[in-house]
């Protein structure tokens, strides 16, 4: 009686706790402790004695015992016959390999062993941890590490193999899908934790994708200062309508700036930007400006005009091969306008210019990298030369931007191939665009704005010919071959992040280093411009190439 008491004032017969959990546990010993230390009182001062006077002390872990007993037994039994499920539904469950016996893997087991729907069955449990090889959850043990995915899939008859460690890196995601295409394993993996809401769950599964095989993972950057930094601003993106343009303007409307202004000379690519901001696309005073950066004229009166406290500068041509082909045209676009942009801002009192280039500034060889790079040596040059802060932006290529190798190879694999690659030993620095874009922002927080380069830990360069088979993977296409071009002119195998000659200094973000850029005045410059393909590649290469002691 005073079992039943206790427990309806407590928790355990008045709560509905899941049978054999820890909250239940807690409840259920909190009132054996006080139903025993009830019984205590009139066993021991009871006259004449009616029991030993250890009677109610023992009886109490008996009692606990064989309730907790009890209980696991109902919770075992109820965890192998859910109430409620469908037995259709448990013969048309998928069959899945779970990899990681860590939190994140034991708790998706208890979310598949639960799910009603039984969408997923958890047949076996894989980890390389020797300590956990005996572990079991929920009913399913494990069964091996990786080296025996193949066997293991083989003799449970899998359908899916679940990641479920949210912390796992590029190489074994890689390694695992790999293991998992040779025995016609579908891939799922549990999102970063820092994705993660609460603990793992079913509905956190989604399919591998290739930020996942090549182990980027967005990077939260300063976001305090970056508010800091655009709330209440007025805000010009130049190139607005290309890919890293459009993510930036995306990511800026968050903090709260004043007045957004995309500038782009694509009137298709602007309208599509002022749709992804919600905004009507009717072109009618919602900031779209339409001009081209090449345009020093027109690019100063529309400065003028709108007065923009930070200017993003990613309008460029990025194409190496075309840009080989055209040096001039990079030399208008890259050079001419990023100085008619700096000139711009100038002259109309911008406090901040963030210029974006890319890691092939970094020693170039090709007149992309030329190019980029006098750019950011004018941007050096304003900073010495003119009030505000100038900095330059560095990075390398951006998986899903325009032009990137993913889109050329995705259209080659629809084609049913081949994928072309220049060469097998080609490797590449990879980053997302909401990174990419987080980073532009954060130089603009925190960098001096002396000029100098502000340069993305980036992990590990990537081969380009893991990138395409990665991608031939995700295709579920096998008969995609991949063959080997050659190097192009001015292509590198390796790209450098950082110059030899620059000097590399910390920030207060571990994620972020400064390197200084020797700066190039404006004078420099030929008075009306390169004549011709061939004078604009040699004079572009010879200012990129200066070193920090000629200048």
């Amino acid at each position: 009686m005073l079992q039943l008491i206790f427990g309806f004032l407590l928790g355990p017969y008045a709560v509905g706790h899941l049978r054999g959990s820890f909250e239940e546990i807690v409840d259920l010993a909190k009132t054996v402790v006080l139903t025993a230390a009830a019984l205590c009182i009139p066993v021991f001062v009871a006259r004449p004695i009616l029991v030993p006077k250890s009677v109610p002390i023992i009886a109490g872990p008996f009692a606990l015992v064989a309730m907790l007993g009890l209980r696991l037994l109902v919770r075992a039994w109820k965890t192998r016959n859910p109430v409620g499920v469908d037995p259709d539904a448990v013969a048309d469950a998928r069959r899945a390999l779970v990899f990681g016996a860590g939190e994140g893997g034991r708790q998706l087991v208890r979310a598949m062993v639960r799910d009603r729907s039984r969408t997923y069955l958890p047949v076996a449990i894989l980890d390389d941890d020797p300590l956990k090889q005996r572990l079991t959850v929920e009913g399913v043990r494990v069964r091996g590490t990786r080296a025996t995915l193949e066997q293991v899939a083989n003799e449970y008859d899998a359908d899916v193999l679940a990641i479920a460690m949210p912390s796992a890196d590029g190489d074994l995601i890689r390694d695992l899908s790999e293991r998992a295409d040779h025995v016609g394993l579908d891939v799922m993996v549990l999102p970063p934790v820092s994705d993660l809401i609460g603990r793992p769950s079913l509905g956190d599964l989604r399919d591998l994708d290739l930020a996942d095989l090549l182990g980027r993972r967005a990077i939260s950057l300063d976001s305090a200062a970056i508010a800091q930094t655009i709330s209440g601003k007025r805000v010009l993106v130049t190139g607005a309508g290309g890919s890293i343009g459009s993510e930036l303007c995306r990511q800026i409307m968050r903090y709260g700036p004043a007045a957004l202004f995309p500038l782009d000379r694509d009137e298709s690519a602007l309208h599509s930007v002022q749709l992804s901001l919600k905004r009507p696309g009717l072109f009618e005073r919602d900031g779209s400006l339409l001009v081209d950066i090449r345009d020093r004229e027109a690019l100063e009166l529309v400065f003028a005009d709108v007065k923009p406290d930070i200017v993003f500068h990613a309008a460029a041509l990025k194409h190496l091969p075309l840009l080989e082909q055209f040096p001039y045209e990079a030399y208008k676009s890259n050079v001419m306008g990023t100085l008619n942009v700096l000139a711009a801002a100038a002259a109309t009192g911008v406090q901040t210019v963030v210029n974006i280039s890319t890691d092939k500034a970094a020693d170039p060889t090709c007149m992309l990298g030329y190019s980029k790079r006098v750019a950011e040596r004018l941007t050096a040059g304003y900073a010495v030369n003119h009030p505000g802060r100038y900095v330059s932006v560095r990075f390398g290529n951006v998986l899903g931007s325009r032009g990137s190798v993913v889109h050329a190879f995705t259209a080659q694999i629809e084609r049913g191939g081949p994928i072309t690659v220049t060469h097998p030993d080609v490797e590449r620095y990879f980053m997302l665009i909401p990174e990419a874009c987080q980073l532009v922002m954060e130089a603009a927080a925190a960098a001096q704005g002396r000029g100098e380069v502000m340069v993305l830990d980036m992990g590990r360069p990537q081969k380009i010919v893991d990138v395409a088979k990665a991608l031939i993977r995700m295709s579920g296409r096998t008969d995609i071959r991949i063959d080997f071009t050659g190097l192009r002119p001015g292509e590198k195998l390796t790209e450098d992040l950082v110059a030899d000659a620059e000097t590399l200094t910390p920030t207060k973000n571990p994620l972020v280093t400064s390197a200084s850029v020797a700066p190039l005045d404006e004078s420099l410059l030929p008075a009306v411009g390169v004549a011709d393909h061939s004078s604009a590649l040699a004079w572009s290469r010879s200012h990129a190439l200066a070193t920090v002691a000629e200048a």
